[in-house]
Order: structure tokens, then C-alpha cells, then sequence
């Protein structure tokens, strides 16, 4: 039997909790943002997006798109509130979930749907229980992998339960925009349009390899697969893998290439020091990039030798950032963490673990190479250079 997994998104979340603290909201179109002009639209009613308005876009341009738009400061305690309580309705119909984001997950259900003599009950029963007992409408798309699942749930909005099977690709998902593809950025889109590409269908049937992998890279495979309906990805279930990692909140929205660059490589060195002080070496480093949105991108990559050094922390984090961030869009949080840890015993035979003395030398080279760069010089130096130099 094959899996069977839902992908359960909460329709318009932020503004429905805010409907839920005020209703008298209800039926006006409401946007919530935050109070500058620089701000942008975090998330916007059904009402709301029927004028155009949409998440990320500037408050100035959605208030002349709506002229009667509401805008609502975000109460964003309010809302984890609520999404935990969502979540905690889902843990009772199986454990095996996956947090997406704060307003979106995957299930495995493939046990718990074999207890209904109509499988779909299963998903009409969850949705009126999530409306019930939070107050908050959601989509369930139901498929037999994780792709599947999150492009069905996108289908119908809101309050709406689709199916997508793998011989339903061809007619429900292939005559979809291109950008409307999980795992679609926004910054590849006009390379696609440049070669012809408009819909998931142009993308699955297109011939020329070469084109697509100057597009896409190492992951042009997973891509096509994914065009065909194909994802052999599992749930992976919160504290099911071990790994040691940090993360920092920004006190406002970044979107500055150096801000954000900076922020990793002061995030590689804390989570060196933290890996350093545990006597931990591991070969899966991961980013996640959290979005002004709660949108969350997780992605990792796999290196030949276990890391624990700041420099190469930093290398794959920069790495996974470059190849993942939609470039100009406001980041939250960052965050990183090594997994796949190799025993303290094995490191030692392999004498991976530096000097304390030489740990040092290379942090405050990391600190000398950042300060020379953020300002243009090659003035900050070692004092034992100096000295070096005097004799």
C-alpha cells in the first residue's frame, strides 16, 4: 500500500486570528503589517485579495490598490498560541507530523486512514475540528507524497480538501503557472520564461538537459521528478534527529546581502564554540531562513569530512543561503545546525579536532578577515605580524 500523507494549511492565518481577537473585522478586507512605510503585507484577507492585495507587498501599493484597506499590527504570541494548539489537534490523529511553518504541516496518515470506511472522512473530520475548536479555517491536500500534498492543498482555498494522485498530474497539475510549483523561487522564474517555460507541464516534458541543469544545478533530477509528481521524501518528525544548532531572531526585517552575510558568519562562530565545548563533529549542515511571513526554508548539504570549524560552517551556510534565498525578500530568523554526528572515539583516531591554541589563531583571523573586507582594507592585522615585521 502506498503512503498516504495530508498537507494541512491554515487559510490566511494571520489574518483570521486577528477576526478571531476582533470580529469585527470579519468580512472587511484587512491586511496585517507592520506600522512603518517601509512595511510590507505579512498576510491579507480573502476580502483584501480580491483588490490584489498579497503577502509581500508594500503597504503604500496595497492601500492604493484598496482604498478601505484595514491595516492590523501583527500579535504574533497570539498566533503560536494558535498554531500550537493546531498542531496539538493533528498529534491526535497520528505523531508522525512534520512542521512546515507556523501555519502549515504534513501528516503521515497512512495507519489512521485505514480506521475509515471513507477515507476522505478522515480530512472532512480534521478540518471541522480544526474550525471547531480554534476558530481557523484550513486546506488539506491528500496525495501519496509530500510534493503532491502541499500543491493540492494550494488548490482550493479556502476551506477546501483535494486529492492529487499521480495519474491526476497531467491534468491538474501540469497546466499550472510555473511559479505555482513548490520549490519554484521567484528569482528563477524569468530564466524559465527566457527558455520557453510557463507552466509545471512545460517544465516536465522540456528536452534540453543542458539548459535546465544551468537553471537548476544538482538539483535539476529532483526538480523533474517533482514536475511528474514524484518526491521520495518521509516525514521527518520534530526531535527525531539529533543535531546541535542556533539561531537569531532580527530585532527588525532584514533584506541587506551584507546584514544577512554577517549574521551567518557570527552564527557559524557561536555554533563552532557550542560544537567545540560538546567535543561534536557532523557531516549535515543545515540553514534555515525564516521569511517576514513565518515562510520557512530549510535546506541542507553534506560534507565529505565532519565539520565543526567556524570557516567551514560558514562556507556551507553561505553556500545554502546563496543558492536558496529570494533575493530581496525579508528575513526574520536564521538559523543553523549539525547533524549526523561522528562519535567523539572516531575524531580523536582521526585527529580531527584542532588545538585549542590554533582554534583561536583561526577566530581571530575569521574577525581580521571581516573587518577588512566590510571596510575595504588590509589595515587589521595580528599584533605578532606586527612585531614579525619590526625585527
Amino acid at each position: 500500500m502506498s503512503r498516504v500523507y495530508f498537507h494541512i494549511d491554515l487559510n490566511a492565518f494571520f489574518a483570521n486570528a486577528e477576526i478571531l481577537l476582533n470580529p469585527t473585522l470579519k468580512g472587511k478586507p484587512i491586511a496585517v503589517a507592520g506600522a512603518t512605510r517601509r512595511s510590507v503585507v505579512s498576510t491579507a484577507s480573502y476580502e483584501a485579495r480580491a483588490y490584489g492585495v498579497h503577502s509581500a507587498m508594500p503597504i503604500s501599493e496595497a492601500q492604493k490598490l484598496c482604498r478601505d484597506l484595514i491595516l492590523v499590527p501583527g500579535h504574533y504570541a497570539y498566533y503560536e498560541e494558535l498554531s500550537e494548539q493546531f498542531r496539538n489537534i493533528i498529534r491526535q490523529y497520528t505523531n508522525q507530523i512534520e512542521i512546515a511553518s507556523i501555519d502549515e504541516c504534513y501528516a503521515d496518515v497512512t495507519d489512521t486512514i485505514q480506521r475509515y470506511t471513507r477515507p476522505l472522512d478522515l480530512a472532512w473530520e480534521m478540518q471541522k475540528k480544526i474550525l471547531t475548536e480554534t476558530g481557523l479555517p484550513c486546506s488539506i491536500g491528500v496525495a501519496p507524497n509530500m510534493f503532491l500534498a502541499k500543491m493540492a492543498s494550494d488548490m482550493k482555498k479556502p476551506m477546501g480538501i483535494t486529492v492529487l494522485r499521480i495519474r491526476d498530474v497531467e491534468e491538474k497539475m501540469w497546466p499550472l503557472p510555473i511559479g505555482d510549483m513548490r520549490g519554484i523561487g521567484t528569482k528563477t522564474i524569468p530564466f524559465m520564461e527566457e527558455i520557453n517555460i510557463k507552466t509545471i507541464g512545460d517544465l516536465a516534458n522540456y528536452q534540453n538537459m543542458n539548459e535546465l541543469k544551468n537553471i537548476f544545478g544538482k538539483n535539476t533530477d529532483e526538480i523533474l521528478a517533482k514536475a511528474h509528481g514524484h518526491d521520495d521524501r518521509t516525514i521527518e518528525v520534530e526531535g527525531e534527529s539529533k543535531s546541535m544548532g542556533i539561531s537569531e531572531t532580527m530585532l527588525e526585517d532584514v533584506t541587506d546581502y551584507e546584514e544577512l552575510r554577517g549574521m551567518l558568519r557570527s552564527l557559524s562562530r557561536r555554533l563552532s564554540q557550542r560544537l567545540k565545548e560538546e567535543r561534536k563533529l557532523g557531516s549535515k549542515v543545515t540553514l534555515r531562513i525564516c521569511y517576514y511571513d513565518f515562510r520557512n526554508a530549510d535546506r541542507s548539504l553534506h560534507k565529505e569530512q565532519p565539520v565543526y570549524k567556524a570557516d567551514d560552517l560558514f562556507l556551507a551556510a553561505i553556500t545554502l543561503f546563496d543558492e536558496n534565498w529570494d533575493e530581496g525578500e525579508a528575513v526574520r530568523l536564521l538559523g543553523l545546525s549539525v547533524s549526523e554526528f561522528m562519535s567523539e572515539d572516531a575524531a580523536k583516531q582521526m585527529n580531527l579536532f584542532s588545538a585549542p591554541e590554533e582554534d583561536e589563531k583561526e577566530e581571530t583571523r575569521e574577525v581580521l578577515s571581516d573587518l577588512n573586507r566590510l571596510l575595504g582594507t588590509k589595515a587589521f592585522v595580528r599584533a605578532s605580524t606586527l612585531l614579525k615585521g619590526s625585527h
